[in-house]
């Protein structure tokens, strides 16, 4: 193992692959950093450039990429308030006050760190786990992934602070469309109203940049000025260093959080962030900051959707298994070079050359990748300084293209500006929007593992003792965040929301 893993990184630090690191690494913060793009496009546009490279380097160069997009997609969460990927929605929730209380460059700081820290510890843990992982991917079925889900949705009591009713109704109002389109055996469509755009659902990325994205656009434009309060960046570098320090066991825990996540195919990035989130709230004594810039709602995030990719390379590597679409073109990509996932990857000296390649690359583009967005990161504060109007154009521009490029419909648009108005509305009248995505991002799961699970078991899959055990721990999760939220907050009505305060 050790001499693969030697021979691995002998290869990597020759100046040819050190290039294709830092090009993947370049290439993968830029489509990050755009709204709705991500890693996802960028292996799609280089697949047919890897043909004819040495397997080794096609890798470095893919796997860079899918390193460094949940380092780029901060950029937008925190000074827009939008989500740059999947990975990145609950950044939002604390990242963007921060921006807005001129504090852009500590909260950016800090995120970078964190998602070094995290980065690179997901590259350790494929290091050490490679040789071990199977059984444990092995031995969760889909009762087991069903009830993770469910231990997802319950993040909502946590995530509506003051006003659990609300979180609650707009939980169950994102379940409900979440089962727009496709019963799980694509048998029969439901709430298409005759229309063909909607029968695989609505697409993740319109979803996101029209809950998020639209409303913020709507309401930079309604303040007429820059999105920081002040023309001041305020507390710094040297502070978000300071604030990474204080938490670094809290990044480490969703740090382990994120490789797990990443390890069950067919979560990912998408519930990764939530259920770090979730864990940041429940672990820090004092709540009432979280939603209005908490540093620790920033740091928990980043370390885990940036750790989950070393835990997602474990099931694709040994068994071909893709947990998300980036995973899947990366297997593509794998057949392209004609590298074969399996066994092999794990037992034979060219294979586990191969694997350490990807864990070297993972680890170096993660630092790299933090090297050159702290350098530049008071040149990325200013961008909150900036004029809304001037703005607002170019953000609006880069929310329609990457929209349009979900699934190439003019029912993006449609659907995007309906949900759009939609979100602003729920702003402005207090309901927190977050609850709304996790209700949808994970009802589709949901409902898939349930289906699976009530075909192959019946009924006796309640009785698994791991079911039973997330079950427990689900419940006890729910009601502690719900009963400690009514300590904190008290059953308070809350006042119409502020424009340009996200909830």
């Amino acid at each position: 193992m050790f001499g693969a893993a030697g021979s691995a990184l002998a290869s990597i630090v020759s100046p040819t692959y050190l290039l294709m690191i830092v090009l993947g690494m370049l290439l993968g913060l830029t489509l990050g950093a755009l709204p709705g793009l991500g890693g996802l496009n960028g292996i799609a546009i280089l697949l047919p450039f890897v043909f004819h490279m040495e397997p080794s380097l096609g890798i470095a160069l893919l796997v860079s990429i899918i390193a460094v997009q949940s380092t780029g997609d901060t950029l937008s969460s925190v000074l827009l308030g939008i989500p740059g990927t999947a990975a990145s929605q609950a950044t939002v929730m604390d990242g963007y006050p921060l921006a807005r209380q001129g504090h852009a460059i500590q909260a950016l700081t800090a995120a970078f760190v964190a998602s070094a820290v995290g980065g690179v510890f997901g590259a350790l843990v494929l290091f050490l786990i490679i040789p071990v992982a199977g059984p444990i991917v092995l031995a969760l079925g889909t009762p087991h992934l069903f009830m993770l889900t469910v231990l997802g949705i319950t993040t909502v009591a946590v995530l509506s602070g003051s006003q659990p009713l609300k979180g609650l109704t707009t939980g169950f109002l994102g379940l409900l469309i979440a089962t727009i389109g496709y019963t799980p055996d694509r048998v029969l469509t439901r709430f298409t109203f005759g229309f063909e755009y909607l029968w695989d659902g609505i697409p993740l990325v319109v979803f996101v940049l029209g809950l998020f994205g639209l409303p913020e656009v709507i309401s930079i434009l309604i303040r007429g000025t820059q999105i920081a309060e002040s023309q001041k960046l305020g507390r710094g570098f040297g502070q978000g260093l300071r604030d990474y320090r204080a938490n670094w066991l809290l990044s480490l825990r969703t740090s382990v959080l994120g490789v797990f996540v990443g390890l069950i195919p067919g979560l990912g990035g998408a519930v990764v962030d939530w259920l770090a989130y979730g864990h940041t709230v429940q672990s820090t004594r004092d709540k009432t900051r979280f939603g209005k810039g908490e540093i620790r709602g920033v740091i928990g995030p980043e370390s885990a959707n940036n750790a989950k990719e070393g835990g997602a390379f474990i099931p694709t590597i040994l068994f071909g298994i893709p947990g998300s679409g980036t995973m899947a073109l990366f297997l593509a990509a794998l057949a392209v070079l004609g590298v074969s996932p399996g066994r092999a990857m794990v037992t034979t000296h060219e294979g586990l050359t191969l694997t350490y390649t990807i864990v070297w690359s993972l680890a170096i583009a993660n630092v790299l990748a933090t090297g050159v967005m702290l350098v530049f990161v008071k040149p990325f504060a200013r961008v909150t300084t900036l004029n809304t109007y001037y703005l607002a154009p170019v953000v609006l521009v880069l929310i329609t293209v990457a929209g349009y490029q979900a699934s190439n419909h003019w029912g993006d648009f449609i659907t995007m500006l309906v949900i759009g108005i939609f979100a602003w509305f729920m702003k402005q009248y207090g309901w927190p929007r977050p609850p709304l995505l996790v209700g949808y991002v994970l009802g589709t799961l949901a409902e898939r593992y349930l289906s699976i699970s009530v075909i192959r078991y019946g009924a006796g899959w309640l009785l698994d003792v791991g079911v039973l055990l997330i079950l427990a721990f689900t419940i006890a999760s729910a009601l502690g965040g719900f009963f400690y939220n009514r300590k904190i907050f008290g059953p308070t009505k809350p006042s119409k929301g502020d424009p340009g305060k996200p909830t």
